[in-house]
């Protein structure tokens, strides 16, 4: 092959056609080798596969009715289905009874085998015939799965299959089964929980509103009317307490002028004016201790006198059988009845102004009860939403529980009674009439392009050797030199049978050998 020129279709025909026997023969005898490997490999290294059909129905009570137990993607739980199929404590018992008599390593063994060559699949659903889609509150998904499992021999591979497939559905239908009932338990204790929460919210509710008593949000305008009001009531009682010490000040007055000037017209025995001399006596002896030492003679004379009035007022004290009272009641007996309405007027003034004292500090007090309630309104009002916004939401969770519960209820009623989604057996494993290992097409079509790809690898290499020159464009390019003339192809002359003329024999050529020539 000239290498310094481009090649045009043309060319990569020709070189097809030269070839062609490189080509084919290594592919044929590729082919016929792959072959015989397939024959081989069928009689020594044979593998059987059995397959079953899974249908996974939906449930019968529409979703809007009954919640499905289980809500995860089936391909996803087809896949933790499997795992937990293929585990040692499931397919023990399966080698066991395949493959009775077989020791613990053995059994062992057989289980990875099992694990390599068991192959889960998802059916399409129009194979199916639900490729429909489903009405709004129909069923839950459904599909189905192929279970297959190879083995050296047919029975062996649909009995593992069989075993495979059943370990599959009773899988499906514990978990279901366990799914309703553990979503059921966990409902149930939190029902408990957020029962026993909303009863700490409804104790810790109901002593916030005995505490606080006339402070909650509802109660902050009947405490400003009545605050509003106990004002008006203390002002009231403070002008009818001032009134009635006015009053009893002007009284008491009058009835001093008056008592001084009755007590002087009454006679020494008697014990208000007897009780005021010893009153001025002592103060003249204080006076005079306070001047003189206790041996002057107006300090002896002024205690004399001090020992005879109370020695008279002793003698009256005695004859009377009430000491304070009945000597009262005397004297005002004895009084006019001017002094005696005097007094009587006092007492009621003073009896009005300890009743609106009392009045004045019950008001006060209640003032001050208002007024802390009013002040505290506000932080009270915040702690109270924020109890009652923890109970709102304690109900809600609460009544939101008993909601899932009932529906978890009915849920795993419709799981026990077979109504929800569940796994049946479309197809059994089928009993393998012919292998599945090894394929002839795969054998016969890997040799063929083995071959194929060989010869064309050896006419690439011959024709990257070969430098003849065959055409204009291969001189012209071996040579860099412009080619001025062609000669066609003549082929060779020779002389004609019965006289000596010659001719020209034309042998066949092939179409590159008729557009050849000789650069000249």
């Amino acid at each position: 092959m000239i290498q310094n020129r481009e090649l045009t279709m043309d060319d990569y025909l020709s070189m097809l056609r030269r070839r062609a026997k490189v080509i084919l023969i290594p592919a044929v005898l590729a082919t016929v080798l792959g072959y015989l490997g397939y024959l081989v490999v069928d009689r020594y290294s044979a593998k059987y596969t059995s397959q079953s059909t899974i249908l996974v129905e939906g449930q019968k009570v529409p979703e809007n009715m009954v919640q499905p137990v289980v809500s995860e993607d089936l391909g996803a739980r087809m896949a933790t289905l499997q795992q937990q199929v293929m585990s040692q404590t499931n397919l023990q018992p399966v080698v066991e009874r395949v493959f009775p008599g077989k020791n613990s390593q053995e059994a062992g063994e057989m289980i990875d085998i099992i694990r390599q060559n068991m192959k889960v699949e998802q059916v399409p659903t129009d194979l199916l015939q639900l490729g429909a889609k489903r009405k709004p509150g129909a069923g839950g998904n459904s599909g189905g799965f192929y279970v297959s499992y190879t083995a050296p021999k047919p029975r062996e591979a649909q009995q593992i299959c069989n075993e495979l497939t059943t370990l599959l559905v009773n899988e499906n239908l514990k978990s279901v089964q366990a799914a309703a009932k553990g979503t059921s338990d966990v409902l149930s204790k939190g029902i408990e929980d957020a029962k026993h929460n909303l009863d700490d919210l409804d104790s810790k509710l109901a002593s916030f509103k005995k505490q606080y008593v006339g402070q909650l949000p509802g109660d902050e305008e009947n405490n400003l009317k009545i605050l509003a009001g106990l004002n008006s009531q203390l002002e009231s009682n403070t002008q009818t307490l001032n009134r009635a010490q006015q009053d009893r000040t002007y009284t008491q007055s009058m009835l001093a002028q008056q008592l001084s000037t009755w007590k002087s017209t009454q006679s020494s025995t008697n014990p208000q004016t007897l009780e005021k001399q010893l009153s001025d006596l002592q103060s003249q002896l204080l006076g005079l201790q306070g001047r003189y030492t206790e041996d002057h003679p107006d300090v002896i004379k002024t205690k004399a006198d001090i020992a005879e009035v109370k020695k008279k007022l002793a003698e009256i004290n005695k004859a009377s059988s009430d000491a304070s009272d009945t000597t009262n009641e005397k004297a005002s007996a004895t009084e006019p009845p001017e002094l005696r309405q005097l007094r009587m007027q006092i007492h009621q003034y003073e009896d009005l102004i300890a009743a609106a004292t009392r009045d004045q500090k019950r008001l006060q007090q209640e003032i001050g009860v208002y007024q802390g309630r009013v002040s505290l309104s506000p932080a009270v009002e915040e702690q109270y939403k924020g109890l009652t916004r923890d109970y709102e939401n304690a109900t809600k969770s609460y009544q939101d529980l008993l909601s899932k519960k009932s529906a978890a209820d009915l849920t795993v009623n419709m799981t026990n009674q077979a109504q929800g989604e569940q796994m049946a057996l479309l197809n059994p494993a089928s009993l393998p009439d012919a292998p599945s290992f090894p394929n002839p097409w795969l054998f016969v079509g890997v040799g063929l392009a083995a071959g194929l790809a060989l010869g064309i690898g050896l006419a690439l290499w011959m024709e990257l050797r070969d430098q003849s020159i065959r055409t204009e464009a291969d001189a012209e390019a071996a040579l860099e030199l412009p080619l001025l003339a062609a000669v066609p192809w003549v082929g060779v002359m020779a002389p004609e049978e019965g006289n000596n003329k010659l001719k020209f024999w034309n042998r066949n050529k092939s179409p590159d050998e008729k557009n050849e020539t000789v650069g000249v």
